[in-house]
Formats: structure tokens, C-alpha cells, sequence
């Protein structure tokens, strides 16, 4: 009986401390920025974010393999600071938002790269479109209270996308040479996140 008691002792010790290096966390949105830059005319970079997203990343400090994200954007809540050009933005030249109202990514593969930082590779989806992405995460911050009791973590990451790949083609040639929109994008976003307690 005795070494029975050991043997589980001994199991548990090695099972519980990876159960405890798992954990679940909740984008932040009121903290976190989903944001872009386009070229425009050749001259200079329109920015601009969307507002509304929900995200779950189930998160493995011991195996960062084994971690997964799961992300929803409204793509009706685009904003560019500019009402007209977002109204465009949300009609049928481009995001086609009443057909097309969510854009999602959904993680595969996450590995380690130099310093600390991810490469997390996954399928995002928009227009209707689902394509291969990588995303460039940097180190996850160290867990920090806040003054309301949560715990929090954050990190930065970005990528590069080609719009036409998503079938988002609409622009228009400068008599100048060139078009008015490029067509690559650039993907920079800013996640704060909240862990979510174990039921």
C-alpha cells in the first residue's frame, strides 16, 4: 500500500506541473489594438484598426507547441479615421462586410524562433478567402497583477499579406504610373490578455 501512495506521489508530481504551465487567456480589446498600414498613391501609408474581436489563446509555457489561438474580428469595424473611405472599405470593392461579416485565425503550428520570440503559422480567413499566415510574436511579458485581481500578459506581433491573395483587388491606376492602393499589407497588432480562471 505503501508504495502504491509513493507511485502516485510521484506521478503527480510530474503530471501537475504541467498542468499548471497551461493556461487560458482572454484578448483584452479594450487594452489591445488590431491594426494595418496600405500603401496610398505611392507616396505613403494610410493606417488604420478594427475595433471589435475576440480572441481565446490557450497558452503551454512548458510546451509552446502545444498552444493554440483562436481569433474573431467584425470586419464591419473597420476604421481608418476617414467615415467615407471606411464606408468603402466595408462595401463590396473590398471587405464586403454584410457577406463577409467575420475574419478570423485559427493557429496550427506554433514554434520557437531566435531570442524568445514565436513564429505562430495558421489559416486566416476573410472575404470568404482562407490562406496560410505566418505571424511574428514576440516573448509574452511576465505575468502581472492588476488592482482589480486579474492577472495579465501581453505581446506584439505582425505580418505582411498580400490583399489580392484574399480576392480584396479594387484599386485604380495613376496616370502617373502605379495604382492608388497597394496591395500588400502590413498586420501589426498589440495583445494584452487576461487569464482566465479554472472553473
Amino acid at each position: 500500500m505503501k508504495t502504491l501512495v509513493n507511485v502516485i506521489a510521484v506521478l503527480a508530481f510530474m503530471v501537475l506541473p504541467g498542468l499548471a504551465a497551461a493556461s487560458t487567456w482572454k484578448i483584452d480589446a479594450a487594452h489591445s489594438d488590431v491594426g494595418f498600414k496600405v500603401r496610398h498613391l505611392m507616396v505613403s501609408n494610410v493606417k488604420g484598426s478594427f475595433t471589435r474581436y475576440t480572441g481565446i489563446v490557450d497558452l503551454n509555457d512548458t510546451d509552446i507547441t502545444k498552444s493554440k489561438v483562436d481569433v474573431t474580428i467584425e470586419a464591419n469595424s473597420i476604421n481608418t479615421n476617414e467615415p467615407k473611405r471606411d464606408e468603402h472599405l466595408r462595401g463590396a470593392d473590398f471587405f464586403d462586410a454584410s457577406k463577409y461579416p467575420s475574419i478570423t485565425f485559427v493557429s496550427r503550428k506554433w514554434s520557437a524562433a531566435a531570442d524568445g520570440a514565436l513564429k505562430v503559422a495558421g489559416k486566416l480567413t476573410m472575404h470568404g478567402v482562407t490562406r496560410d499566415v505566418v505571424l511574428n510574436v514576440e516573448p509574452f511579458s511576465k505575468e502581472v497583477k492588476d488592482p482589480w485581481g486579474n492577472t495579465r500578459r501581453g505581446t506584439s506581433a505582425g505580418t505582411v499579406i498580400n490583399r489580392r491573395d484574399f480576392g480584396l483587388s479594387w484599386s485604380k491606376s495613376l496616370e502617373t504610373g502605379g495604382v492608388m492602393v497597394g496591395d500588400e499589407v502590413a498586420i501589426q497588432l498589440e495583445i494584452e490578455m487576461i487569464r482566465v480562471q479554472p472553473k
